[in-house]
């Protein structure tokens, strides 16, 4: 991957097991959020896959769309684009009805200090979704942040683990959680809630986060001294399948690569591909948040890309210069403020 354009192709190939699976997922795909971080890939994603499915199913893209131009490259993918903001009451009910619903929505950066707003995106507006959307399916993006900092021996926390949430955000995400399964639970609603951390891709993610802070000269604090991650294209393609798990009371999965990662080990393979040295501050706490997503490797497979192949991927990103989105992960945070 050594464009933007050979990454945008490398996160919308459908894999065959994602094709199959459409064709047994009837109707059309609304895609709510669809102009956020992960959303672009993810249409991009659905309209190939779709296609290849042969079922004749559109593909609706939601957003605002705000950005210049971010309308018209939403179009360009093949999907029927619909500029509305669905925290309106009205705009919300004016949208077309569709049998399947990918939602996207969420706040997370900028939530420390604006946490009346951060709750009202992460909890209450998906109950208004779910209403509106009740005679849909529908997968709904989550994050392992809902579970607590756990010891990094004991490969993760499953599905069964209790949540317990550090600080607002992470509280805000367990009540989306507790709010869709209400609504599935009531109204037979079938869904899958996709508890996710960390997704990376070769402009954002942690290994973006690290080798970045190697380039600049600046320290890696390794006092989160270890991570998941998950390559953004087995993500979307994880979140899309799942419309066939859907169910009530909601399926819940925890997604995420295989390996828990140590920070100290990675960052010392990045400084070695980008040729440069790397320093450390902190040291290695004895938890972290981590999750354990054997469920969703047995049923999905594992992801397409190793970790390996994403360190060098990004290490060539980074090194070269090459597009950011400029949004820190801030995955070192053990305080829960983002």
């Amino acid at each position: 991957m050594r464009s933007v354009e050979d990454l945008e192709d490398r996160l919308s190939t459908p894999r065959s097991e994602l094709v199959e699976d459409l064709r047994h997922v009837d109707g059309d795909i609304m895609v709510l959020g669809a102009s956020g971080k992960l959303g672009p890939s993810l249409v991009r994603l659905a309209v190939r896959a779709v296609e290849q499915a042969g079922t004749g199913a559109r593909v609706l893209a939601v957003s605002r769309f705000g950005a210049p131009g971010s309308a018209e490259a939403m179009r360009a993918t093949g999907a029927e684009v619909i500029a509305a903001d669905i925290a309106d009451d009205r705009a919300l009910e004016e949208l077309p009805d569709a049998r399947n619903v990918v939602f996207l929505v969420g706040a997370k950066f900028g939530s420390d200090g604006n946490e009346a707003g951060t709750w009202e995106t992460n909890a209450y507006l998906p109950g208004r979704v779910a209403r509106r959307f009740a005679a849909s399916r529908i997968s709904a993006l989550s994050t392992g942040n809902v579970y607590p900092l756990v010891p990094v021996s004991g490969g993760g926390a499953t599905e069964e683990t209790p949540p317990e949430p550090v600080g607002e955000y992470a509280m805000s995400c367990l009540g989306r959680e507790r709010v869709l399964q209400a609504a599935s639970q009531q109204r037979g609603t079938p869904m899958s809630i996709i508890r996710l951390n960390y997704a990376v891709e070769m402009r954002y993610g942690v290994l973006v986060d690290i080798a970045s802070s190697i380039v600049a000269g600046e320290p890696v604090d390794l006092t989160t001294g270890f991570v998941n991650v998950v390559w953004q294209g087995y993500a979307n393609d994880v979140t899309l399948r799942a419309l066939r798990h859907a169910s009530s009371p909601p399926f819940v999965l925890n997604l995420t690569g295989p390996e828990t990662l140590s920070v100290r080990q990675v960052a010392e393979q990045l400084a070695s591909s980008v040729g440069k040295p790397v320093t450390f501050t902190g040291q290695e706490a004895e938890t972290a948040l981590l999750s354990n997503a054997s469920r969703c490797h047995g049923l999905f497979g594992y992801p397409q890309l190793t970790v390996a192949e994403l360190i060098d991927a990004t290490a060539y990103w980074v090194g070269a210069g090459l597009p950011t989105h400029g949004k820190p992960t801030k995955f070192q945070r053990r305080d829960g403020k983002f």
